[in-house]
């Protein structure tokens, strides 16, 4: 009952800075408001291993119970936190939504402004459920209007031995032209006469034979319109235009397609999608400052999480209980490496940190974590920001025995993507 009570506590100073939320608003971004989900084994504390993992398979997704069960990795229990949630955003849902419908095919929507386009539960009886999840993902508040990473470290890991092949360090940065909610101008970026939705930027800077390659990619407002999508090599000191297939192959070696980026960096459009239901399980939220940071790549002010496991292929963090949404996210196109990926999504975020890829023949190819750290104990400038922050990720390669692993150092900062730095000039200049 004192659990309940704090946790009622929590969800009305949450909602004291938003406008009267109505209760549909009000169950999406605040689905612990009557207390946390519980399991009779998985509690704070536990770690869930080899010998135990069968007590947890309920909460655990069909590749994370894999790599216990193989003894490749195991998870710390941290207990349930109520995500701080962008006020601004939970407005905009109020007074928008009702005005959201959905196109006469995939891809399309009208009457959306801003916040989340279908806060309404999912059912799984409503064919379109899968679909209207995955413009909640597209118009998510991840990064906020912007932000991105400072720095990351990609490193390479061949699974059997841990042995280190590559380590690259990557720059990224995510303006929204569109829907904006909190950071001026609003609600869009002008001048925008390519209607461009959102942007993203990437440099490489280390090591020096891929140092200076760059990316940047326009997605559109009409979700149909297909990206545009430019690499530059610097060691070519050219800028070249990428087609669609080609957001599917390996990005510079590493086990992450472009298409990976996020969690799923494509169009509503590329993809059937399938709601298979509302689940409770383990999801890799936690707090910064609490867990194992790595000293390698140690700055004056921040340390980057650790990794360990099989291969030095697993993040070293604490893992939450909470309430997810699970969808099969099938490509429209036949070609398409992938014959299908499960998605879960956090249902309070609506961020997608659990993915499972499966090949042409529908084998289980590779699991995909992205983790998330509470915004309060982590860096300075992102705190009260009202996002849980993008941390680090593990692709591991079921199939090859290998990984890519990322280390993250994200701030909420529009310092760090001004609107000319996302132009293909900008590029080639070196922005």
């Amino acid at each position: 009952m004192k659990k309940k009570i704090v946790t009622a506590a929590l969800a009305a100073t949450l909602l004291a800075g938003t406008a009267q939320a109505s209760d549909v608003v009000e169950k999406s971004f605040f689905p612990y408001k009557a207390g946390f989900p519980s399991h009779a084994f998985v509690k704070p504390g536990v770690v869930i291993n080899a010998a135990n993992v069968d007590q947890a398979k309920d909460v655990l997704d069909p590749a994370t119970y894999e790599t216990i069960k193989n003894g490749w990795t195991e998870i710390k229990v941290g207990a349930t936190d109520q995500l701080a949630v962008l006020p601004a955003y939970v407005d905009a849902t109020e007074k928008n939504h009702a005005s959201v419908k959905l196109g006469d095919s995939v891809g399309k929507i009208s009457g959306f402004v801003a916040g989340r386009p279908f806060p309404e539960e999912p059912d799984v009886n409503d064919p379109h459920a899968g679909e209207k999840l995955a413009w909640n993902y597209k118009y998510s508040v991840n990064w906020g209007d912007s932000g991105g990473l400072r720095s990351s470290y990609w490193t390479y890991r061949n699974m059997a031995d841990g042995k280190v092949e590559r380590v690259l360090k990557i720059s990224f940065s995510f303006l929204n032209f569109m829907h904006r909610v909190s950071t001026p101008p609003l609600p869009n970026l002008d001048p925008n006469p390519s209607e461009m939705y959102r942007a993203t930027y990437v440099k490489v800077s280390e090591p020096q034979d891929v140092a200076d390659t760059q990316l940047l990619i326009h997605r559109y407002e009409d979700d149909t319109k297909l990206d545009s999508t430019w690499l530059y090599l610097g060691f070519q000191r050219r800028v070249r235009k990428l087609s669609s297939a080609q957001i599917t192959d390996s990005f510079l070696g590493s086990d992450i397609m472009i298409e990976d980026f996020e969690g799923y960096n494509g169009r509503v459009s590329d993809m059937k999608w399938v709601f298979k239901g509302t689940h409770t399980m383990l999801m890799p939220y936690f707090n910064h400052n609490d867990m194992v940071l790595d000293t390698e790549h140690a700055e004056s002010d921040y340390k980057y999480i650790s990794f360990g496991g099989k291969g030095n292929c697993f993040p070293n963090i604490t893992w939450q209980l909470r309430k997810v949404y699970e969808v099969d996210v099938v490509p429209v196109d036949a070609n398409h490496p992938i014959s299908k990926r499960t998605m879960f999504f956090d249902a309070q975020s609506l961020y997608a940190n659990r993915t499972i890829s499966y090949d042409r023949a529908g084998k289980l190819w590779k699991t995909f974590t992205i983790v998330k750290t509470l915004p309060d104990f982590q860096l300075p400038i992102n705190k009260g920001s009202g996002l849980a922050i993008d941390d680090g990720f593990s692709m591991v390669d079921l199939q090859a025995g290998h990984c890519t692993t990322g280390a993250f150092r994200g701030e909420v900062n529009p310092a760090l993507s001004p609107a000319a730095r996302f132009s293909v000039d900008a590029m080639r200049s070196g922005n």
